[in-house]
């Protein structure tokens, strides 16, 4: 569970996973050593204090802190890479939008003989018309750039000892977990829930977030953007060709006309496409030179089992 700035909801929430753990623990769904990773994100408030305050009373709560904020999804890998001995481990999110009654279909599934158990929603009724129409963007952006993922499946999900150990072999520092899953390639399958409400606190993923997180995952899993450039060079050099063949004949017949418009839209236009062009071409080399670096994805500064 990774925490950013959640104090506000944190407390409830902990206490929402503990009642849910001790329901499927007497009902023989999960072994009573089960326990929730809090994952603090370089959090700037007390979520810190509220995950030290709750492991000291609860066995199964533990938290580990990062040693400042390094992303949702770098959150989401320490966590993974941390936890060790377990059957299955489930991802989700602090402000408990995503339904913790959706784990035991999860569980279900998986008992059933699947890997990888995505968490999807069934419907965005929550969500504002704003966000539901920039979701449904964004989704199909990322399929039509040739990115292959869950439509209206964010980072609720369960997977198993195998297909976790697969994950955790893909070791680029530019991560896109919604991506990055699918091309593990285990059988999978996914479980309806409908999403609730913000019960406090404010979303970590607004417009300019969901923007950076959609360059993100079409610039790491797909190279669409620079065969787009390609074929824009193509169509503009024919089209430059055809100009061109035009403006000879109209130079021989004598139907030139006089003037600088036209010219100065074409200098324009080109300024702006080849602008644009080395803008992309720039997002991967910049993503090039981040992962020829091979700097630590994260620096953990705390973990509760430590002072126990």
């Amino acid at each position: 569970m990774p925490c950013f700035n959640e104090e506000a909801v944190l407390p409830r929430t902990l206490a929402s996973v503990t009642e849910f753990f001790s329901d499927c623990v007497r009902d023989g769904v999960i072994a009573p050593d089960s326990f929730v990773l809090c994952v603090d994100d370089g959090s700037r408030d007390d979520t810190w204090a509220l995950i030290e305050k709750a492991s000291q009373t609860d066995p199964q709560v533990r938290g580990m802190k990062l040693s400042r904020n390094m992303g949702h999804q770098t959150a989401l890998v320490a966590g993974l890479s941390t936890v060790t001995n377990f059957d299955v481990v489930v991802s989700i999110d602090a402000d408990l939008q995503d339904d913790l009654f959706a784990i035991r279909d999860m569980i279900a599934a998986w008992q059933n003989g699947y890997d990888i158990v995505y968490g999807v929603r069934s419907e965005r009724k929550t969500d504002t018309l704003f966000k539901r129409e920039t979701a449904q963007m964004f989704y199909r952006l990322m399929l039509f750039m040739g990115v292959n993922l869950i439509p209206n499946h964010a980072d609720f999900r369960l997977m198993d000892r195998r297909a976790c150990d697969a994950l955790l072999e893909y070791e680029e520092r530019n991560l896109f977990l919604r991506g990055l899953v699918p091309l593990i390639g285990f059988p999978s399958t996914s479980v309806y829930y409908s999403r609730l409400e913000r019960t406090a606190g404010e979303s970590k993923y607004p417009l300019s977030r969901m923007v950076s997180l959609a360059v993100e995952g079409v610039t790491s899993l797909s190279v669409t953007p620079l065969r787009i450039i390609a074929f824009t060079g193509i169509l503009i050099s024919s089209i430059a060709i055809l100009a061109i063949c035009y403006a000879l004949v109209g130079k021989e017949t004598g139907h030139t006309v006089p003037g600088w418009t036209s010219v100065t839209i074409a200098i324009f236009f080109m300024g702006g496409v080849q602008m644009l062009s080395l803008g992309i071409i720039g997002e991967y080399i910049g993503k090039i030179y981040l992962e020829t670096k091979r700097r630590p994805r994260y620096h953990i500064e705390n973990a509760t089992w430590e002072n126990q």
